[in-house]
């Protein structure tokens, strides 16, 4: 048995908001923590691999992995199926690794509420405002005006539902974000669910308080 079980770590935010770059700092500064391999029903992309970009499956075999409750959460984006498989997570946070979901609040609320849930650790990115979430957006210079336009759009639907997740955060500075973030998780990793050796240790020290006696 391994000293503690895992957790599975949601982070979510509008687009634009710091998640993906705080999301590789918490990789950074943890090798350990892994990240959700998802599963989904589109064509691989050029240089995509299956298993660890993503878990590419017939639209057949997805549905029924979703029938068998064998996805953490799944949902319908685009014309293609997206979900969490359960079996790698179940194994990750078996072993004591924390495994890192990069979802939005509705396959955040499906996690929460599987068979795993009580090992979920959920936080949401807020902006310091929607301008800067804009001027975020626009010096990517990966989208155009028009995506742009649609990501603001969808953005406010996301912040509406902040008050869902265990922590909110208001990502300001990504320096002072992330080591916000290694406290919550260093903390949550102390809780007595996460310490299953718990158990042992406390019938350890009633055994040797009764050979006192």
């Amino acid at each position: 048995m391994t000293n503690r079980r895992g957790l599975l770590i949601i982070l979510s935010s509008p687009s634009g908001a710091g998640k993906s770059t705080l999301a590789g700092r918490l990789r950074d500064w943890d090798p350990s923590i892994v990240f959700s391999v998802s599963a989904t029903t589109r064509a691989p992309r050029p240089g995509e691999v299956d298993g660890e970009h993503y878990h590419f499956l017939p639209e057949a075999a997805f549905k029924a992995e979703v029938a068998e409750s064998r996805m953490l959460e799944h949902a319908h984006v685009f014309g293609n199926f997206y979900g969490s498989p359960a079996g790698p997570v179940e194994t990750a946070i078996g072993q004591g690794e924390d495994v890192l979901f990069d979802i939005d609040w509705q396959g955040a609320q499906q996690i929460r509420n599987s068979a795993l849930g009580q090992h979920t650790l959920s936080i949401f990115l807020l902006p310091p405002s929607i301008t800067e979430l804009r001027r975020r957006l626009e010096s990517r210079g990966q989208d155009d005006a028009e995506t742009i336009g649609r990501r603001m759009q969808k953005s406010w639907d996301e912040i509406s539902h902040w008050g869902s997740y265990d922590y909110v955060l208001i990502n300001e500075d990504l320096d002072a974000t992330e080591n916000r973030l290694r406290t919550i998780i260093t903390a949550t990793r102390l809780r007595r669910i996460q310490q299953p050796a718990l158990m042992g240790h406390v019938r350890g020290l009633q055994a040797e308080f009764e050979d006192m006696k």
